[in-house]
């Protein structure tokens, strides 16, 4: 009797594996429950659950994250603001890749998806945040961890305003820019789709000093969720694909103009266009990773202002009003390649700087298009320190 179950269990796998009606199933169960000793069920118990690891992967999924936690107090004029702890959600959609392009695999497989994020700031002075965001998720550990990078903009219903909130110094305009990470244990599709997720969030909202103030808020917190799967199919299965492509190249030259908008940090005084013109030279080495190095030339048209406020201000430092505002600067950079778009992280030195309110140490990080193969446009942002100072939005040639 024994070694019949055995045969069944083995013709019944089969036959899972090719798609045959689900009766085939019902009618296999039933028959060796009635024959079974308590050994042959032990053995159609485990091969059951063999099964059940063995389902076909979802093309979709979509998960909810509830989160609460803390605003970190980066900045003493913002520790007044921080009286409870902030909890929000984050509904995502998520779209599965399966190795059809090079780059899914040698990223492990990722997903890409969209994420609308709430957010009780839990003081009536920084209101609620809306957000939408476009991410990555990137797994690790046999796909049970997630890391996943969102970017996109945010909304607060109640900014700095003169007369009505002018104690709100983290944000000075409705609309801005918005960053967040998250890490997760992720389980997926464990009961009829349904999966279940716990982990880690960090989110940035800041306006990138296009409107003073600009004190910004990051809140680190906790997540739990759910994730449902859709649409299993057979064919939904992980391609390994051999590349004969060669991703060491000789030297490209880079030509970038980037520009923006932005504002000092004196409440009340003028927007300003902000420009910087960069060239530099990469050296792409592998299939993901690429070196910067170059100079920049910035334009902050706001320094200038800033320049004769502080002179007129602030006599007893002596700066002079008539400084020249303009700056130039040496840097070296990171470029990470995933498909037509790309991450960067530069950090520079300012060789030229004759008004040094910022220090002489820069960074930007951000993302590229490349719209054509020697055509990209870019966004990044521009920073000193934990300081941002401008969004910058770019177009460049590279030869």
């Amino acid at each position: 009797m024994l070694l019949g179950i055995i045969i069944i269990n083995l013709y019944f796998i089969k036959a899972y594996r090719n798609v045959i009606k689900r009766k085939v199933r019902i009618i296999y169960i039933c028959a060796s429950i009635l024959t079974m000793r308590p050994f042959s069920y032990l053995l159609l118990f485990f091969s059951v659950i063999a099964i059940a690891q063995e389902n076909p992967e979802g093309g979709y999924t979509v998960d909810a994250n509830y989160f609460y936690g803390n605003i970190i107090p980066h900045r003493k004029s913002i520790q007044h603001l921080i009286t409870d702890h902030p909890n929000g959600v984050v509904i995502s959609f998520n779209c599965k890749t399966f190795g059809k392009h090079e780059w899914e695999q040698a990223y492990g497989f990722p997903d890409y998806g969209v994420s609308l994020h709430y957010q009780d700031m839990k003081n009536e002075v920084l209101g609620e945040m809306y957000g939408l965001y476009g991410h990555y998720n990137f797994y690790f550990l046999n796909r049970q961890l997630v890391f996943r990078l969102g970017q996109g903009v945010a909304y607060n219903t109640n900014p700095y305003d003169k007369q009505t909130n002018f104690r709100n110094y983290a944000y000075g305009m409705h609309v801005m820019p918005s960053t967040y990470f998250m890490l997760n244990y992720n389980r997926q599709n464990l009961w009829h789709g349904l999966g279940l997720q716990a982990g880690l969030i960090f989110i940035h909202h800041s306006n990138a000093s296009m409107k003073s103030p600009n004190t910004s808020t990051n809140t680190f917190a906790v997540n739990v969720g759910l994730n449902y799967t859709f649409e299993s199919k057979e064919d939904h299965t992980y391609n390994l694909i051999k590349s004969d492509s060669v991703y060491k190249q000789p030297l490209h030259y880079n030509i970038v103009f980037r520009g923006g908008v932005n504002q000092s940090d004196v409440i009340g005084t003028k927007q300003y266009p902000y420009f910087a013109l960069s060239g530099y030279i990469d050296k792409r080495i592998s299939r993901k990773s690429g070196l910067q190095l170059g100079a920049d030339i910035f334009w902050p048209k706001y320094l200038k202002e800033y320049i004769h406020y502080m002179s007129i201000a602030y006599p007893e430092e002596k700066i002079d009003g008539s400084a020249d505002y303009k700056k130039v600067g040496l840097f070296g950079g990171y470029e990470l390649y995933v498909n037509k778009m790309s991450l960067e992280g530069q950090v520079g030195y300012y060789v030229y700087s004759p008004f040094n309110a910022t220090g002489r140490l820069y960074q930007r990080v951000g993302m590229k298009y490349y719209i054509s193969k020697n055509v990209f446009g870019s966004l990044g942002l521009k920073t000193h320190g934990a300081k941002a100072e401008v969004m910058e939005f770019g177009l460049g040639v590279r030869l």
